[in-house]
């Protein structure tokens, strides 16, 4: 199965079942199942909402290899939106 983008970087679909795991073990389960059916889907890309990229930095506070660079992405994300406010 080819990758899926999240936040325009293409992650391998058995690290979105990963996160998929990592957001039900911290009771996100509605997140969870939209990454899930995205990986049955074969989709090719799925768009974050704000509650998921700040969940997705909760659940890779330490990165597993091959997430390293979404957390990063993300993480700037969140702190130019709190610089300008807008969290």
């Amino acid at each position: 199965m080819p990758a899926i983008y999240l936040a325009g970087i293409p992650i391998p679909a058995r690290l979105v079942l990963e996160l998929a795991r990592a957001f039900r073990d911290a009771e996100l389960v509605d997140t969870a199942e939209r990454f899930e059916g995205a990986h049955d889907r074969q989709a090719r890309i799925v768009a974050l909402e704000v509650s998921d990229r700040e969940g997705i930095l909760r659940a890779l506070e330490d990165p597993p290899a091959g997430l390293e660079e979404l957390r990063a992405v993300l993480l700037h994300e969140h702190v130019g939106r709190q610089r300008e406010g807008l969290i």
